[in-house]
């Protein structure tokens, strides 16, 4: 009886280094690949979020729903603007007979930080010390007195009731309280609708409304 034997030859050193680098080439090749397609999409989706047509449209979005919500021109600040620049102007302009010494807290109680700041700082202490100088030695108009009492109010008021008043619920109905007096003062005294609307008194009048309503505002 015949027995056969295979005889399988062992593989060589060089065939297994030639497994060997084509296995590691082809690994290689892989990681390349998957590399490549993941940049791509990485690019695809950033190009996708950095959409210059989405954001113009999310802007427009972003910036029309501000601009509903929140009303630029009556803001606080500006209300206080408003209100100081009537004040001023019931200083100085005529046509007018309310009792004027209620501008002066009226004006310590709506003029806006920046103005008191000023005020207290060098320079509004520099400014009235001048004008007490020009007021002692020379002579100047009435009206360019209540001013001066009104910047020397705002230097010597104390801190406590400065940020008691200003700012607060119930400086603003203090506010509320000098501008109706002076609207009642200056309509009573007129005589009529008609004559406070006249070419003499018509700037006082305005301001007076003027400040009256912005008062209103401030107290909503």
């Amino acid at each position: 009886m015949l027995s056969l034997t295979l005889c399988i030859p062992s593989p060589s050193p060089c065939n297994q280094q030639r497994v060997f680098f084509q296995k590691t080439y082809h690994l290689r090749q892989t990681r390349i690949v998957c590399r490549n397609s993941i940049q791509v999409q990485g690019h695809e989706f950033s190009s996708l979020s950095h959409n210059p047509l989405r954001e113009f449209v999310m802007n427009k979005k972003v910036h029309g729903f501000g601009a509903v919500c929140h009303s630029g021109p009556l803001t606080p600040r500006n209300l206080q603007w408003v209100s100081t620049i009537s004040t001023a102007v019931l200083m100085l302009v005529r046509g007018t007979s309310i009792h004027r010494s209620f501008l002066a807290p009226l004006f310590a109680l709506q003029a806006p930080a920046s103005i008191v700041s000023w005020i207290k700082g060098e320079y509004g202490i520099w400014t009235a010390f001048l004008a007490l100088l020009v007021r002692l030695f020379f002579f100047i108009p009435g009206e360019l007195e209540l001013p001066f009492i009104a910047l020397l109010l705002v230097i010597l008021a104390p801190n406590q009731v400065m940020s008691r008043l200003r700012g607060t619920q119930e400086g603003i109905i203090l506010t509320l309280i000098i501008a109706a007096y002076l609207a009642y003062q200056h309509f009573s005294r007129t005589g009529s609708l008609a004559r406070a609307f006249d070419q003499g008194s018509i700037f006082a009048t305005l301001a007076i409304i003027c400040i009256v309503v912005v008062s209103c505002l401030l107290l909503i």
